[in-house]
């Protein structure tokens, strides 16, 4: 029999805001398939048109540049796409041309010759194109137009193969991407979900300090729910919630890389932010961000977190383990968290990875520029890091106790990382936090004198065999590789990927009188 931690209420409706079609939350991302605008100034287009307008005028980049106060090289790399210009520089360069500004950033290509400029330098600048190694094309008015057709009837056809190669599995990835974008445009901070989580905690008392089992169960009687604890909770779950009768059901014996509070804390977010039965990927995994979200913000108060972040910045002693300790949370969670804050509270920009001992990334996050692989649909998940960065190092460091930190050289700039391993049911992963070299004098571990170089994507950095292995080995060798069959296999169909909803409503039906 389950065992309730508080009287059953009364058998009710199902909530408002569940159970019926309704718009998800106002941060939940648009769905798979739909395009997203640029944010900020579309660079390539806006270079177009100013090279349009300049050449239309009659003037040399000189000539525009004694117009405008401006060097010939900083109008080429403008014109190029490869800097935004202030916009002093936007107005004096509208006026120096003879148009508004409106015009500079209208969304219509001054040409068709420009409109299949923009087209080709949008696709070089793509994982598309990165993924597949070759050397690009320098856009310009000497290139012949047949050549610049011919190279974009190219890619079009490559990526319309692509994208009929597309299953399940890649629009999942597809969703996923679209849901980084909108968490990287916003620096991974979410208002609406501190508030929602600060107005729980102040219904409850909350005052400070680590959120107590006691303090949940008191949130989860508070919004009406039930707590049973069952040893018979279906498989493919880590909770079941009833709205029929307002019941939450967990597990007698949560697996360890799953802290119990924040299974609950995560059904329970469902209920607050109101959230329906999603109508896509797209929508299971923006729910999924926002109760993850929601239920770190119930462990880690935005008020107080921010408060020791800020006391920790200035003894520039910051500490994703501190952080972990003070608020009683695991190490990734903390570590989700600090990138919550960061460059809201901190203004440090930052990324996070989660990576197996395979060197496959299970997660990421990013908004400092770091150079993540990424496939042509721009996941990262399920792609290899780089095996000269600080979460692949790292596994190969005696001290497990400790946090092992490092500099890395990359293509885009030196990065400062932290990580530490972490065992799982699923293998051993390491979960690091990194900074671009300019914000490490912030952090505690700045002092290493370890340093890698990494020069991914070039294959020649960590994929590609060294020439003598190569030599050596080419054409004797053949492996049996392990199969990951989940990167194989169809996305799970149902509302709730990967559930079982045969099996969830047999379990229901089975402890409805209970």
């Amino acid at each position: 029999m389950p065992r309730s931690t508080s009287p059953a209420p009364a058998r009710t409706q199902p909530p408002a805001g569940w159970g019926r079609p309704a718009e998800a939350p106002a941060a939940v991302v648009r769905r798979a398939g739909t395009a997203a605008p640029e944010a900020g100034v579309d660079v390539i287009a806006l270079g177009r048109r100013v090279r349009h307008l300049r050449k239309a005028a009659g003037l040399t980049l000189d000539d525009l540049g004694a117009a405008v106060g401006a060097a010939a090289s900083q109008l080429s790399l403008i014109e190029n796409g490869k800097r935004e210009p202030k916009l002093s520089l936007l107005q004096q360069l509208a006026g120096a041309l003879g148009v508004g500004v409106d015009a500079l950033l209208g969304a219509e290509p001054p040409s068709r010759r420009a409109a299949l400029e923009i087209e080709l330098e949008r696709y070089q600048r793509s994982p598309l194109y990165e993924n597949l190694n070759l050397p690009k094309i320098r856009v310009s008015s000497r290139l012949p137009l047949d050549v610049l057709e011919s190279q974009l009837g190219l890619l079009r056809e490559l990526e319309r193969k692509m994208n009929e190669q597309v299953a399940t599995p890649e629009e999942a990835r597809r969703a996923n991407g679209e849901l980084r974008k909108m968490m990287r445009e916003r620096g991974n901070y979410f208002p609406e979900y501190e508030a929602e989580a600060q107005k729980v905690l102040a219904q409850v008392g909350y005052t400070s300090g680590p959120l107590s089992q006691h303090t949940i169960s008191d949130i989860a009687t508070h919004l009406g729910f039930t707590l049973y604890h069952v040893g018979d909770l279906p498989h493919s779950t880590r909770s079941v919630t009833d709205l029929k009768n307002r019941r939450i059901y967990l597990t007698h014996n949560q697996r360890s890389d799953h802290d119990p509070r924040s299974v609950l804390l995560q059904a329970l977010g469902h209920y607050v932010l109101g959230h329906e039965t999603p109508r896509s990927y797209g929508d299971f995994l923006a729910q999924r961000v926002a109760t993850n979200y929601f239920a770190a913000a119930l462990l880690l108060p935005e008020k107080a977190t921010v408060e020791f972040l800020q006391r920790a910045k200035a003894a520039k002693e910051i500490s994703v383990e501190d952080l972990r300790d003070s608020f009683a949370v695991s190490y990734e969670t903390a570590a989700h968290r600090f990138t919550n804050l960061a460059t809201q509270h901190l203004g440090l920009t930052t990324h996070f990875q989660k990576t197996h001992q395979s060197g496959i990334i299970y997660k990421a996050y990013e908004n400092d520029g770091v150079n993540f692989p990424m496939d042509h649909t721009g996941a990262i998940e399920g792609q290899p890091s780089c095996k000269a960065w600080t979460s692949r190092a790292v596994f190969d460091v005696p001290d497990k106790f400790s946090s092992y930190s490092q500099y890395t050289d990359t293509v885009t700039g030196t990065f400062w990382c932290t990580a530490r391993t972490e065992r799982s049911a699923s293998g051993e992963f390491s979960l690091s936090i990194g900074v671009p070299y300019q914000h490490v004098k912030w952090f505690r571990g700045r002092e290493t004198t370890a340093r890698a170089v990494s020069r991914c994507p070039d294959p020649d950095c960590c994929r590609r065999p060294p020439m003598e292995l190569s030599d050596h080995w080419a054409g004797y060798a053949w492996p049996s590789a392990r199969a990951h069959s989940h990167l194989l296999a169809a996305m799970p169909p149902g509302a709730f990927p990967g559930v079982d909803e045969t099996e969830v409503y047999s379990f229901l039906e089975a402890h409805s009188g209970a």
